[in-house]
């Protein structure tokens, strides 16, 4: 019994890992998608952001 519970906690780990992992790669698509808008729509006088 334990180490059926043991596996199923690997697993549940290894599935939550991986959709943490793939949920910050569209963070990351989606904040790199606004740089280049901003980036391209930008005034000519400077930049669209204050950082």
């Amino acid at each position: 019994m334990v180490p059926l519970l043991l596996v199923l906690l690997v697993i549940l780990v290894l599935f939550g890992a991986g959709f943490a992992v793939e949920v910050l790669w569209y963070i990351a698509i989606a904040v790199l998608v606004l740089w280049l808008l901003g980036f391209l729509m930008r005034s000519g006088s400077g930049r669209w952001y204050r950082w």
